[in-house]
């Protein structure tokens, strides 16, 4: 046995155990996100006249295509890769980018990969292992995209499913290569979230300027090789080789820049002090520590408004006279019986955009646990800085930057519609009690169960998975209920929204973290 790998499936083991809740959520949200969108389709497009009206439109319609890229063909297996393919690709890259910064950096930060490295263990075992991980999770989103789709014909279904699984692996590898790059998992997750952001942006630009996807940008960009599988159309499966061929380099890269620095240490070092500036407070720190991030969610949310902004007159153009779609975005939007599309796409875009606030939030949140696991807090509260301040400043970062983002996520929306600035901005800040729910549950998650902290996580995704399928699949009232963003009135709407569930929710974000901030107080740092 190669002494290089000792210990790859005992330290394998170990990651599936600790990805046991984690993994399976984000596998279930990948797979539903493709498999909720059949019988939705079907409903909607069920006859062969709408299907190429679709089909025509589309390939008119600029704008839609660069959320969605183009159609390549009339069934109802062709209509669900393209809703659903380039939207999956990108969620199981996140999922595996968190995977193997989880099971490489995060493990070297925290000092217990210096602690494993001094048993049997080989050098490259604790990539393997965490490349394993994440082969194992896409491996299992695939499938199940695979069988649920097969019905819609075999092939089709197996070229969707490798191609999903295959984007995953391929930010994976990329992952992989960032962790060794950088010295922190913080880093490691936003230089390679970076990437996927960049690819989904090559592809849009792609895309909106060629009705057949033929764009040398679509081809620069792995979500538009994935695209460009073609399930369910003439499959080329060929393409699926253009994975493999990058994932292998990104792994000979990653395993290459492995071998060459120590356990802990990086090619991009952070850069040495004395800091600029003045860090007299803990809040201070805070920002000092988040003020990169929230630059980077804040220009996001400004571009991503401005996009769906502008993409208003083009989906009410594509919804047309269809009732079905109507009757769906208008449930999204809450605009039932007002019969103004416009204004119900807009607030299904502000509520869309608020539910992924609510990742941001989480992630602010929980630098608190990374701050804590990492062994940088506890000196700071040994001197003159008590707890409530050094958390206090923290939670005024996460809560106080995620009603930053809604406001310029506002701002695009109503710049990329032309009309009503001032509603558009209404219409995300009305979301903005939600958010600090979720902000507040993760606040309480750390504050007394820190070891079950990075369940917040889950929270946040099953608040996007309930709004982003759920409307589409007709889920009962109750369970949409399950998050806080549907108790909310959704603007801009026909009517004057009541007060009262805004005040409610606000008030139970405050008590929630009334009770992290003292079970905080009260417990033991965690070690």
């Amino acid at each position: 046995m190669n002494t290089q790998l000792a210990g790859t499936g005992a330290l394998l083991r170990l990651a599936l155990r600790r990805d046991r809740v984690m993994a399976p959520v984000w596998i279930l949200v990948v797979a539903m996100l493709v498999l909720s969108l059949p019988g939705s389709l079907e409903s909607v497009y069920g006859t062969a006249a709408e299907r190429e009206r679709l089909l025509a439109t589309m390939t008119a319609n600029g704008s839609l295509r660069a959320l969605y890229g183009p159609v390549f063909g009339d069934s109802i297996g062709a209509l669900t890769a393209w809703r659903g393919g380039v939207f999956a690709g990108l969620l199981a890259g996140v999922m595996s980018l968190v995977i193997v910064v989880r099971h490489t950096r995060e493990e070297e930060e925290s000092g217990r990969q210096e602690l494993l490295s001094a048993a049997m263990v080989g050098r490259r075992a604790p990539l393997t292992a965490a490349l394993l991980a994440a082969l194992t999770a896409n491996a299992a989103a695939a499938l199940l995209v695979t069988a649920g789709l097969a019905g819609r014909g075999a092939a089709g279904a197996l070229a969707l499913g490798l191609g999903i699984g295959a984007t995953g692996m391929l930010f994976a590898a990329l992952a992989a290569i960032a962790a060794q790059l950088t010295e922190s998992a913080r880093l490691a997750k936003g230089l390679t979230g970076a990437f996927i952001g960049a690819a989904f942006v090559l592809r849009a630009a792609g895309d909106a300027g060629a009705p057949d996807g033929g764009s040398a940008l679509t081809w620069i960009s792995p979500l538009g090789w994935l695209e460009h599988v073609r399930a369910f159309a003439a499959e080329r499966w060929w393409v699926l080789a253009l994975f493999a061929a990058a994932s292998a380099a990104q792994l000979v890269a990653a395993y290459a820049l492995a071998a060459r620095r120590d356990v802990g240490m990086s090619f991009l070092p952070a850069r040495p002090g004395p800091a600029r500036g003045r860090l007299g407070s803990a809040g201070a720190l805070a920002w000092r520590l988040q003020r990169g991030a929230l630059l980077g969610w804040s220009l996001g949310f400004l571009a991503a408004g401005v996009v769906f902004g502008g993409m208003t007159d083009g989906a009410t153009e594509l919804v047309g006279d269809n009732a079905r779609t109507r009757e769906i975005i208008e449930r999204m939007g809450g605009q039932a019986g007002q019969g103004v599309l416009a204004d119900a796409f807009l607030a299904t875009m502000a509520g869309m955009l608020a539910m992924v606030a609510a990742l941001y939030i989480v992630s602010a949140v929980l630098r608190l646990s990374a701050e804590e696991s990492g062994q940088r807090a506890e000196p700071l509260l040994a001197n003159a800085v008590g707890r409530l301040r050094w958390a206090g400043g923290h939670l005024a970062v996460a809560f106080g930057g995620s009603a930053l983002i809604l406001l310029l996520a506002g701002l695009g929306l109503g710049i990329g519609h032309g009309e009503d600035i001032g509603g558009a901005v209404a219409a995300t800040l009305g979301q903005l009690p939600a958010v600090w729910v979720i902000g507040a549950l993760a606040a309480l998650l750390h504050g007394a169960a820190p070891r079950f902290a990075v369940a917040a996580w889950a929270v946040a995704g099953a608040a996007l998975a309930l709004g982003w399928v759920g409307p589409a699949l007709n889920l009962p009232q109750a369970v949409l209920d399950l998050s806080p963003f549907a108790h909310l009135p959704k603007l801009p709407g026909g009517q004057d929204p009541s007060w009262a569930p805004f005040v409610a929710l606000t008030a139970l974000a405050a008590a929630l973290l009334a009770a992290a901030l003292t079970a905080l107080r009260r417990r033991d740092l965690a070690a």
